[in-house]
């Protein structure tokens, strides 16, 4: 075992600061290790087991718990933050939504509760999934969110995925994974960016073609032509308002994520997963209020799908810290959400009479 999994709990030493003293403790079952240190929180991360729509491949209500698992074996040293992580930053990790609800719609509003209270302002909350399912009610989650003031129309959301999830229903169910962008439009969101996309139906195919709400770049093209790749990341960079981004790791070539719901050769690298996250959060008119990592399945013989979520985890939270010491994300709780307090609403539920 590395040895940064040992527990020390003697206090810092002279000349060593809190942080590096920080990085030198573990906690077991929290992300990468790190222990909380005080009562204010800087990023929280939420961990989604939920799995009631996959169609292929199964085991993702696992995945959160993997991925935190795998997390500890991920360096705390990012490069182009320059340091080890926490980095001044107190990171919680909060107990796992519940997964208690009488049918899906149910269980979708208690997501969307189970998140809300995290959305007032003042910290960035990272998501871990369960199936891409999870992607409306956190879209309906961020309505609690001081720049997005109730109206989704201020929300952009960047997909990374190898499916467009632009179904109108798969099965005979509209909140199937595979419908999880086409519900996030509907609930009125300002724009859908993708990329990685290289599983999609004819019917997905003619809406992006027809929707001014969408814009996708294709994996055929960014994997084969490098100005085409060069113009996903500019347009990363001109995005305005308050962002979501949502990565399903099959967006990832298949070789990376195996475990994953349903692996698809002929993904992004690594590198340009890593790559879009860095120009998305240094986009200077923008604002990524939150992120999720979602489709993840344990790996049996090796954890290369759970680590590589963790990775992807790990480099947003780097990316989020440079963007709020370059003052790209400030603090912005509203004057209705300063206190954490679920209002156990039932909007999906709602929707569905």
């Amino acid at each position: 075992m590395e040895k940064r999994q040992e527990k020390y709990t003697a206090k810092p030493q002279e000349g060593i600061s809190a942080a590096e003293n920080m990085a030198d403790e573990f906690a077991f079952g929290n992300f990468l290790g790190l222990p909380e240190n005080g009562d204010s929180v800087d990023v929280v991360v939420l961990q989604i087991p939920y799995e009631l729509t996959t169609s292929y491949g199964q085991g993702t209500a696992q995945g959160p718990a993997a991925c935190i698992e795998a997390s500890s074996q991920v360096e705390l040293f990012d490069p182009v933050l320059g340091e080890d992580m926490p980095a001044e930053q107190n990171i919680f990790t909060a107990p796992a939504w519940s997964g208690e609800g009488p049918n899906l719609l149910a269980q979708l509003d208690g997501i969307s509760n189970y998140l809300s209270p995290w959305f007032i302002g003042d910290c960035f909350p990272i998501i871990l999934g369960g199936e891409h399912g999870i992607l409306p009610p956190i879209v309906n989650a961020t309505r609690k969110h001081p720049l997005v003031e109730r109206d989704l129309s201020n929300l952009t959301i960047v997909q990374i995925d190898a499916h467009a999830d632009l179904r109108e229903e798969l099965d005979g169910e509209k909140y199937s994974h595979a419908c999880a962008a086409s519900r996030s439009l509907d609930l009125g969101i300002k724009h859908l960016f993708q990329a990685g996309i290289r599983a999609y139906s004819k019917l997905e195919n003619e809406r992006i073609e027809s929707d001014e709400r969408i814009t996708t770049y294709f994996a055929r093209d960014t994997q084969s032509d490098m100005e085409v790749w060069k113009k996903w990341i500019i347009t990363l960079e001109n995005i305005s308002g308050p962002v979501h981004l949502t990565l399903d790791i099959d967006g990832l070539d298949g070789s990376l994520v195996p475990a994953t719901g349903t692996p698809v050769p002929g993904g992004l690298s690594f590198w340009q997963v890593s790559e879009t996250i860095d120009a998305l959060f240094r986009a200077k008119h923008a604002v990524v209020i939150s992120v999720d990592v979602n489709e993840i399945v344990p790996q049996k013989d090796t954890p290369l799908t759970q680590f590589t979520a963790a990775m992807i985890a790990t480099k947003a939270l780097a990316a989020h810290i440079m963007a709020k010491r370059a003052g790209l994300w400030e603090q912005t709780t509203s004057q209705q959400g300063k206190q954490r307090n679920a209002n156990d609403e039932k909007f999906f539920i709602s929707q569905g009479k």
